[in-house]
């Protein structure tokens, strides 16, 4: 082996290595099912994960203004592009996302789609006004968007899980869809303080509710039902994990499960709150999710 070769090697040990640890750090949730994987595939998701971090961390900066995050965006993929067209690159992520792409077949469209998709949380004058920005018409609208910040990454994720079946591709959309309206019930509270209404105003209006109200604690009572109606909506989406379970590889079925599993539980929790998702931040705990863990363990040994 040339000396060239060997110093490769250890660039890209070391470049995945800097991704799990973004990923550990940071992904609450989803982390617990990478360490389902086997070593490759868990590599592979931590850099698509450490890549959608640097994004999102860009789209949230407070730093700059709006105009900018999205220069900086855009400025990001490019990058990235250029990357893929000559073969050089520092980025340790960079480094790891191009290597997983390459062995996992992953369509640069795809990720492209993920770095639009963080994006459209950037809204010109925002944070300037105080008053609640409903951000989507329609759930067709909000339907768009989920697409772009969660289907899009099972999308991705798929390809590395391993499948064969077209049909996966519409079931990970859904449970993408499913993934982030759950994220949207469960930070009403945040993203209302933050002027941002993801609720469809089609949805507001059918049950008489302002987006002001969303942030200023009225009674539960009055937004139970609202809640209950997107809940119900996820529900819908989530039974899409119970199809796409059997149709990806078998060494990846535990990972999605553990997903899966913690994803639905903070839903399950919410509903058993009466959608009270105001007193606190709802989670699961660190033992639940390690049960949870240990289970998919015990999925992997059979």
């Amino acid at each position: 082996m040339s000396a060239t070769m060997q110093h490769s090697e250890l660039q890209l040990t070391t470049a995945y290595s800097v991704c799990r640890h973004i990923a550990r750090s940071s992904a609450k949730n989803f982390y617990y099912g990478f360490m389902l994987l086997p070593a490759r595939k868990r590599n592979a998701l931590s850099a698509v994960y450490a890549f959608m971090r640097h994004a999102d961390d860009l789209s949230d900066d407070p730093g700059m203004a709006p105009r900018e995050r999205r220069l900086k965006l855009g400025e990001f993929i490019e990058t990235y592009h250029r990357s893929l067209q000559t073969g050089r690159t520092d980025d340790p992520v960079f480094l790891a996302l191009r290597d997983s792409q390459r062995r996992y077949e992953i369509p640069m469209q795809l990720l492209d789609d993920l770095v639009a998709g963080t994006g459209m949380d950037v809204q010109e004058g925002a944070e300037q006004s105080n008053a609640a920005l409903v951000v989507y018409r329609s759930f067709d609208d909000l339907y768009n968007y989920c697409y772009h910040v969660a289907s899009v990454v099972g999308l991705v994720c798929i390809r590395i899980f391993g499948y064969r079946d077209p049909v996966a591709e519409q079931y990970a959309e859904h449970l993408g869809i499913a993934f982030q309206l759950t994220n949207i019930l469960r930070d009403v509270k945040e993203d209302a303080a933050m002027a941002r209404v993801y609720l469809p105003q089609e949805d507001l209006d059918r049950f008489g509710v302002t987006p002001e109200e969303l942030g200023c604690g009225v009674p539960i009572e009055k937004l139970r039902p609202l809640l209950a109606y997107e809940a119900a909506r996820a529900r819908e989406y989530y039974l899409a994990a119970d199809r796409l379970l059997p149709l990806i590889d078998e060494d990846s079925q535990p990972a999605l499960w553990a997903m899966v599993e913690i994803y639905r539980g903070i839903l399950d929790r919410i509903e058993r709150k009466q959608f009270d998702v105001y007193s606190e931040r709802v989670r699961l705990s660190l033992g639940e999710k390690l049960k949870v863990l240990a289970k998919g363990f015990w999925k992997r040994l059979l």
